[in-house]
C-alpha cells in the first residue's frame, strides 16, 4: 500500500515562501505550455535526472496518482453539487414557508381527489424495498451517514468526512487485498471488514483532502463490473440503476469495449424480464440443431 500524504510535516514559516515561489514558477510554465506539454517537460526531466524510470512499477505509479487527482477533482465537483443543491432546496422551502403563511381554502373534494392520486403514485412507483439495493448517487455509488463512495468500472473511491485539521497521522488506514480498515486512531473504525470484490494494493491510494476528508482510492482486481457495496454488510446500491459513462466507451480498446457494451446490454434485458446475450445465442443454436435433427423429440430440452 502506498501512501500519499504520510509525508513529513514542515514548518509552515520555513517552507511557505519557497512553496509560494515553486508553484508561481509552475503556474507560469503551465500558462505557457499547457497542462500535457508541462507533463512532458517534467517526465524528461526525472528521467535524466533521476532512476524513476528505472523502476517498473514507475509507470502504474503514475497512472494510480493521476487517478487520485482525477477522484480529488469529481469529490470537489461533487461538493459544488451538493452545496448547490442545498441552496435550492433552501430557497423552495423559503417559498413555501410564504405559501403556507397565506394558507388558501381548497375544496374538499379536490383535497380528497389529490390524496387519493398522491396514493395511487406512490403505489406505481414505489421506494426501493431493499431487496435490489438501494438507488445510486451521481458516481454510482452511495451517500451515507457517515461516509460516501463512488465508482467505475475501474475504481471505488471512499470519502470520510473528519474534524477540520486532522492530520494524516492522526488517521489509521489499512488496505489489504480483501479487507479495509479506516477511522481516526483511538476511536472505532469509520468502516472495517471484508471488501465487495479483491483490490490491487498496490494500485490502492489514501490521502487527506484539505483537512476535511480522507479520500481512499481502491482498484479494483476485476475491472468488469460494478460494486454493490464497499464492504460486506454495509447498505447495497442497485447496479440495475448505474449510469455508465457512455461518452468514454470510444476510449475503450475494442475488446473491452465489447465486453463493457455486453454488460449494458444485459443489463437492460434483466430490468426488462427479457434474456440476456448468452441465453439468446443459446437458443437459436438450439433452433438450429433442431431444424437439422427432425427426428428427435425437444420436448423436454431446458436452455441452462
Amino acid at each position: 500500500m502506498a501512501i500519499i500524504s504520510d509525508l513529513p510535516e514542515e514548518p509552515e514559516n520555513l517552507t511557505a515562501s519557497s512553496n509560494n515561489g515553486e508553484e508561481d514558477f509552475l503556474s507560469s510554465l503551465l500558462a505557457k505550455k499547457g497542462p500535457l506539454s508541462l507533463l512532458e517537460t517534467v517526465f524528461d526531466l526525472i528521467r535524466r535526472r533521476s532512476d524513476l524510470f528505472k523502476d517498473p512499477t514507475a509507470v502504474s505509479k503514475i497512472t494510480a496518482l493521476a487517478s487520485a487527482a482525477k477522484a480529488k477533482v469529481d469529490a470537489e465537483l461533487a461538493a459544488e453539487r451538493k452545496k448547490k443543491e442545498a441552496m435550492e432546496k433552501a430557497k423552495e422551502a423559503k417559498v413555501e414557508k410564504k405559501s403556507v403563511e397565506k394558507p388558501v381554502e381548497v375544496n374538499t373534494e379536490k383535497k380528497d381527489e389529490a390524496e387519493s392520486s398522491s396514493k395511487k403514485a406512490k403505489i406505481e412507483e414505489p421506494e426501493d424495498d431493499g431487496k435490489n439495493g438501494m438507488k445510486p448517487n451521481a458516481g454510482n455509488g452511495l451517500d451515507l451517514e457517515k461516509y460516501s463512495w463512488t465508482q467505475t468500472l475501474q475504481e471505488v473511491t471512499v470519502t470520510i468526512p473528519v474534524p477540520p485539521g486532522t492530520k494524516s497521522r492522526f488517521v489509521t488506514c489499512e488496505i489489504k487485498r480483501n479487507h479495509l480498515k479506516v477511522g481516526l486512531k483511538g476511536q472505532p473504525s469509520v468502516l472495517e471488514g471484508e471488501l465487495y470484490n479483491s483490490v490491487k494494493v498496490d494500485d490502492c491510494f489514501w490521502s487527506i483532502e484539505d483537512g476535511k476528508s480522507i479520500s481512499i482510492l481502491l482498484t479494483k482486481h476485476n475491472q468488469m463490473e460494478w460494486w454493490r457495496t464497499v464492504v460486506k454488510g454495509e447498505p447495497e446500491v442497485d447496479t440495475q440503476k448505474v449510469e455508465p459513462e457512455n461518452s468514454k466507451l470510444t476510449d475503450l480498446d475494442p475488446e473491452t469495449r465489447q465486453t463493457v457494451e455486453k454488460m449494458m446490454f444485459d443489463q437492460r434485458q434483466k430490468q426488462m424480464g427479457l434474456p440476456s446475450s448468452d441465453e439468446m445465442q443459446k437458443e437459436e443454436l438450439l433452433k438450429k440443431f433442431m431444424a437439422q435433427h427432425p427426428e428427435m423429440d425437444f420436448s423436454k430440452a431446458k436452455i441452462g
